[in-house]
């Protein structure tokens, strides 16, 4: 569910976000409404899980959301257990609008926090500062959502020391109550953004190298556990809905620039995407039509290569087979054993990247295109019983 409206755009985002137009909130959310009518339509669903992302989602009113998580639970149904996340800037939350989230059937919350250091937010361009946070988390807690939040946080901004990293990092874990889980990512620079047009404030590899390293010993060191590059959970906390993301799941996307994939008979899946506009995708839900602006359909090759790449990102990693030997070799990667021998013959191995493996995915996945095509559709050496290796965790 994208809700693509922002209290202004900062500097390095290059999501499809807008400023200035809460005149159009009302009218969106009906076109997202109207959009998932045609979904119960098609006989979709039950949902595993529902993510709000924006944008600032947590900008809209309260009754605006959980109408919409309404529509989704009454139409499409939700699945037992159903995680259900509403990302949430800190400044724009109050101790009602949590409450009414927990009510309206929000299971879990994700803060974007980014920094903890008043001069790195400042240089980020964002506008609540520390305090925002830690009145956030309370709130949080109060309204049920204790072990049920998230954080995501940004390395690499200009003038952030390693110091500050590191306080941020503690500071969001001293949090009370602390999160259960916390994404890193490193700040990017993509075209057509503020921060593309200033290379001055560009981030320095290496520096952001040394700021990932000190965020999994952090993390881990409090009890939260890699189980993707950018992303620490503790044990159970992984978040469901980019898990589904990450195995090749399907979903629907819901609202301006949203993105679908859904799984085709014969190995193929096909993905679209909507207008990007918001102003265009109500103009098309009003008017009865789709709001897909394009998309492609996969083969079984492509779908498998790109279920290698998305699993080297996990913990869960790829088959040993599937990247070349001096990769094995490299110190990149660790192998763990799958399951008890079978038949006398060792048991299946997955390769796992280690932090430097981390450090170096790009590197590797590229290795793994040089060590995989040619074996995406033969049974490899462990296989030889008969059953292929899986490609996808």
């Amino acid at each position: 569910m994208h809700v693509p409206f922002c209290q202004r755009r900062c500097g390095y985002c290059a999501f499809a976000t807008w400023s200035g137009l809460s005149h159009l909130w009302a009218r969106y959310v009906r076109a997202c409404r109207l959009e998932v009518a045609r979904a119960v339509e098609e006989g979709l669903g039950p949902a595993t899980s529902v993510f709000f992302g924006g944008g600032t989602p947590s900008l809209l009113p309260a009754e605006m959301l959980t109408g919409l998580l309404g529509d989704l639970c009454s139409g499409l149904g939700l699945a037992t257990g159903a995680e259900v996340t509403v990302e949430c800037n800190p400044e724009t939350l109050t101790p009602q609008l949590l409450r009414a989230y927990r009510q309206g059937g929000v299971t879990r919350l994700s803060f974007g926090v980014q920094s903890m250091v008043p001069h790195v937010l400042a240089s980020l361009g964002r506008d609540h500062r520390p305090g925002s946070v830690v009145r956030a988390a309370a709130w949080a807690g109060e309204a049920g959502f204790e072990g049920a939040y998230s954080v995501d946080l940004i390395f690499g901004a200009a003038g952030e020391a390693m110091g500050d990293w590191e306080a941020s990092l503690l500071g969001v874990l001293a949090l009370d109550p602390p999160p259960v889980h916390v994404s890193a990512y490193a700040l990017s620079v993509e075209p057509g953004t503020a921060l593309a047009r200033q290379p001055d404030r560009r981030p320095d590899d290496d520096d952001q190298a040394r700021k990932y390293a000190l965020a999994d010993e952090v993390l881990a060191s409090a009890g939260l556990e890699w189980y993707e590059i950018s992303n620490w959970a503790r044990p159970g906390a992984e978040c469901s809905h980019n898990l589904l993301y990450w195995s090749q799941g399907e979903y629907i996307g819901i609202g301006a620039a949203a993105h679908s994939h859904r799984v085709l008979p014969g190995g193929r899946a096909r993905r679209w995407w909507n207008v990007a506009q918001p102003e265009r995708y109500c103009q098309r839900l009003e008017a009865g039509r789709a709001a897909e602006a394009a998309g492609e359909t996969l083969g079984p090759a492509e779908r498998q290569w790109e279920g290698l790449v998305l699993a080297l990102r996990t913990r869960t990693g790829v088959p040993a087979g599937a990247l070349a030997p001096e990769v094995l070799e490299s110190g990149l990667v660790e192998l763990r054993p799958v399951g008890p021998p079978v038949a006398g013959r060792p048991a299946a191995t997955r390769a796992v990247l280690t932090l430097q493996g981390r450090l170096l995915a790009n590197e590797v996945s590229l290795r793994l295109q040089a060590g995989a095509q040619g074996q995406l559709h033969r049974p490899r050496p462990e296989a030889a019983s008969g059953a292929m290796v899986p490609l996808v965790p």
